[in-house]
């Protein structure tokens, strides 16, 4: 065999095995091709959804954790949890009405506040979105190696550390075949979680009264010794580390261009699924957690000792604990899907702005952001072996970004409808919805802030910081190079371009062809092209324009197909035609 047939099988054997690893291409010409890989709200609730879900497994029991012997305040904590995530689901539904391309924080905050205040948006959605994924695969690993024995737990790092790159080539893949892959794991956990949460108050339902004696004298007699003050600072605390639960409810409002078509109402259907699914979960969890009188066990999850001392008097009752925590564990894995859906198109959005390398925006032969993938899943893996796999140490620095956000975005929608001002009543409906949403986001946020800020929150500040410097750093190097490809075009109308006298295009000297890459028609290709003519002044009898036609993130973002980019690029082609004829 000859040296090029052995470099050809080469190449042949990598194509095979990466097409066969992250997938065959798409067929970019197919006129329903970006209709195709869009999710139905079910699907987008699993891909979407999963994350705040999810979060069910860590947060409440990060919030318990923080409850100590005021434990009875949970019920409380339950309240207001339900209240947040509806009040905040609401509120995104109304902004999603309002930016129907997509974008969520971002894009809010950049249209209305200014570009600088968007990157702050973006950035924060970034390292949050990083931390999504991290928080949710270490929960995942604790939830499944709770039923193994504690000499085996020093694997969990490294089972962590497999099911990241796991994740980072099934999204590879593709966003919908991802999906689907994990949807029944989804579907499990709804079952199981249904299942636990509705018998363990079923078979309470006679400790109703004990417990609502017991809360009223708790609280009576801690008013005693620590004070109302006092009470109020440890639920507080506790509300503060369980923030993690609200995490993934603006994820449809920034992964709104992958939602099948009316946009909004596919959109609004699936925060509506999130919103109800996540109140039952994670209010119902704080219930059970007071009505069993639950305690921690050293190397279980919380939610495990629920399911076991739940299903304890059923016949199969160990195994049905077992599947509900492994189901939990499972959708943790699919919870941090979110991460990878939704951070690569906030980077492809700032991309697109000018904040991040343009290549971020590029979509993958597969139509997915590979770029973006790639970035998020390796960041999240160096945390992850950064913390040591500590789930601690990560809600801590957890759940403060994503509240910075809604606090922005929040306020960006108060000014928007305060310089729109109606006397209609769906004025003051909205306006004042958005406002409630800003009241319950800077209160959270200052709760968390206050909380964490000492703990290692300043971390995830500092991450935020740096990210925002690298982008404003781009953005100058960008702005440098338009600046200069703007003065190109400064002394030239763009319309009428004349040339000398003496130079003569269609003089042929010896038949030679010449081929230019173009763009749009701009200062840069017009300057090109004068100075083939001026540098080879007969040489050439035709000039062939070639041009490339890129399909990246703001195809989406525009609502375009591939024919309309298409169509646009062939009229600046014929521009140059007509320059050159």
């Amino acid at each position: 065999m000859s040296e090029y047939e052995q470099h050809s099988d080469s190449i042949n054997f990598r194509t095979k095995f990466k097409y066969f690893v992250f997938g065959d291409p798409k067929d970019i010409n197919d006129p329903g091709i970006f209709h195709k890989i869009t999710l139905l709200p079910f699907l987008a609730w699993i891909g979407l959804g999963a994350d705040g879900l999810s979060s069910s497994a860590y947060g409440p029991e990060e919030a318990f954790r923080a409850l100590g012997q005021y434990s009875y305040l949970g019920i409380f904590i339950a309240i207001a949890t339900i209240i947040t995530v509806l009040v905040i689901s609401y509120s995104y539904s109304k902004l999603i009405e309002h930016f129907p391309n997509g974008g969520g924080g971002y894009i809010v905050a950049s249209t209305i506040l200014g570009k600088n205040i968007g990157l702050v948006s973006g950035s924060a959605l970034i390292i949050d979105y990083i931390l999504t994924v991290t928080v949710s695969i270490v929960s995942c690993a604790n939830a499944i190696f709770s039923y193994f024995p504690n000499q085996y737990h020093y694997l969990k790092i490294y089972f962590a550390a497999i099911l990241i790159i796991v994740l980072i080539i099934l999204n590879m893949r593709g966003t919908k075949e991802s999906i689907k892959i994990l949807a029944p794991i989804f579907i499990l956990f709804i079952i199981t979680h249904i299942l636990l949460i509705g018998y363990g108050i079923i078979n309470n339902i006679g400790n109703y009264s004990q417990v609502s004696n017991n809360i009223s004298v708790s609280l009576n007699s801690d008013m005693q010794s620590i004070g109302i003050v006092g009470i109020i600072l440890i639920f507080l605390k506790a509300f503060s580390m369980g923030g993690g639960t609200y995490t993934g409810l603006e994820a449809v409002s920034n992964g709104l261009q992958i939602m099948r078509e009316p946009k909004v109402k596919s959109a609004k259907r699936t925060m509506l699924y999130m919103a109800l699914s996540l109140s039952i979960a994670a209010g119902g969890l704080y219930v059970c957690y007071v009505l069993t009188d639950i305690r921690f066990v050293e190397g279980k999850t919380l939610n495990a000792v629920l399911a076991t001392s739940v299903f304890n008097n059923l016949s199969y009752g160990y195994i049905i604990a077992f599947i509900t925590i492994f189901s939990e564990g499972a959708l943790l894995l699919v919870g941090a899907q979110t991460g990878f859906i939704d951070a690569p198109r906030i980077i492809a959005n700032m991309a697109i702005d000018g904040w991040m390398p343009r290549k971020f925006a590029n979509f993958s032969e597969q139509l997915t952001m590979k770029n973006g993938i790639a970035i998020i899943g390796i960041t999240a893996l160096i945390l992850l072996f950064y913390t040591n796999g500590s789930i601690s140490q990560l809600v801590i620095m957890y759940s403060i970004n994503v509240f910075i956000t809604f606090t922005i975005s929040h306020f960006a929608m108060v000014k928007y409808y305060h310089s729109h001002k109606s006397k209609g009543r769906k004025w003051y409906q909205d306006y004042f919805t958005f406002l409630i949403g800003l009241s319950v986001s800077v209160l959270t946020l200052i709760i968390i802030l206050f909380e964490k800020i000492a703990e290692g929150g300043w971390i995830t500040l500092f991450v935020t910081l740096i990210i925002v410097l690298i982008s404003l750093a781009i953005n100058k190097h960008y702005n440098k190079i338009n600046n200069i490809l703007n003065q190109l075009e400064e002394n030239i109308d763009l319309d009428t371009v004349y040339f000398d006298d003496n130079i003569k295009i269609n003089k042929i000297a010896n038949g030679y062809i010449a081929v230019q890459l173009v763009g749009s028609y701009n200062g840069f290709g017009i300057h090109t092209f004068l100075n083939i003519i001026r540098s080879f002044k007969g040489i050439y009898s035709k000039i062939i324009f070639i041009s490339v036609v890129v399909v990246d993130q703001k195809i989406l973002r525009i609502n375009d197909t591939v024919d309309d980019l298409v169509e646009k690029r062939k009229k600046e082609m014929k521009k140059y035609m007509k320059l050159a004829s």
